[in-house]
């Protein structure tokens, strides 16, 4: 079980080799955009989490094992059962990536950390490798935690979310329109996926998935894509700067700067609050930009349904009433 790979640095040459071909396609279509400053920061951020994954790795390992000498169940890893514990661990975890996934966006944080992966302006596979360099210090591992407690073994779990992370590499393009109804209905897919980054109101905070789309149903997070209305890449105030360290730090940084003013009884809050919170309400939040835009909609809906009523001509009655 300790021998199990690591599938995420196995799969570095399949990303490189898919990036440059997604790349070379979007020179002969309009569908797939690339911009090469762009895509080179989101290798360049990939590269650099990978070797920063390769430093904490000990630390979370550690932990990770400390847990799961406390666990409540012993679990038999025999070769039989893993036909039934490798797919039950799998959907576990990936029900726990959902959770971590919507405290990403929750809770600033680890928003802090996660943004990273949004900053791209651009949806194509090249964005799938954008990912953080802070990850260990947000704690974002210890959403796993509860399932190594569970009795689940470090090392199947470790494997298991790493396939994890390498199905959701494809769903980042706009090459693949939609799947049959079927996939759609249950996995992750391109089509929901790019809900997920966008920054048009309707599409915040949704689809938080990472495999399998029925969480976010469950749970009402959910939001289908709709081709009447173009997809907007990014976060609510995007970077217009490439620089790695800024990308990797912006809102740590903003953090910092934001404890160091606040008042006392305000400063938690800049922690644990939704990203865009502020104690006087000068900033927007994603709830904030939701209902405004849920306001406007239903002021049009009233004004073409008044404009509709006030042109259709009244009823002429008939001779006898």
């Amino acid at each position: 079980m300790e021998n199990l790979p690591s599938l995420t640095t196995w799969a570095i040459p399949f990303f490189v080799i898919t990036v440059a071909l997604e790349w070379w396609w979007s020179r002969k279509t309009t569908r797939v955009r690339y911009e090469a400053k762009d895509a080179f920061t989101s290798l360049t951020l990939g590269l650099g989490s990978q070797f920063i994954g390769i430093l904490t790795s000990g630390l979370v390992l550690a932990l990770s094992l400390w847990v799961y000498e406390h666990r409540i169940v012993d679990i038999d890893i025999s070769v039989a059962n893993l036909l039934w514990l490798a797919p039950l661990a799998f959907v576990l975890d990936d029900f726990s990536y959902y959770w971590f996934h919507r405290t990403a966006h929750r809770v600033r944080w680890f928003w802090a950390a996660h943004v990273i992966h949004h900053s791209s302006q651009h949806y194509n596979l090249s964005t799938a490798l954008r990912q953080t360099w802070t990850g260990f210090f947000a704690l974002s591992f210890i959403f796993s935690l509860p399932l190594f407690f569970l009795g689940f073994p470090p090392a199947l779990i470790f494997f298991l979310s790493g396939l994890n992370l390498v199905y959701q590499y494809w769903i980042h393009t706009e090459a693949i329109d939609r799947m049959p109804k079927w996939f759609e209905a249950v996995m992750n897919t391109p089509s929901h996926h790019r809900v997920h980054h966008a920054t048009n109101p309707r599409y915040l905070d949704r689809n938080y998935a990472g495999v399998f789309i029925i969480w976010d149903k469950m749970f009402g997070t959910y939001e289908p894509e709709t081709d009447a209305e173009k997809i907007q890449y990014g976060i609510i105030k995007n970077l217009e700067s490439f620089n790695l360290f800024w990308t990797a730090f912006h809102e740590w940084i903003g953090i910092a700067k934001d404890l160091w003013s606040a008042p006392w009884r305000y400063k938690i809050n800049y922690l644990i609050k939704p990203p865009g919170w502020s104690h006087d309400g000068s900033r927007e939040s994603s709830e904030t930009i939701k209902a405004r835009w849920a306001e406007q909609e239903r002021n049009t809906w009233q004004n073409l349904t008044s404009s509709s009523s006030a042109a259709v001509p009244p009823a002429v009655q008939s001779p006898d009433g």
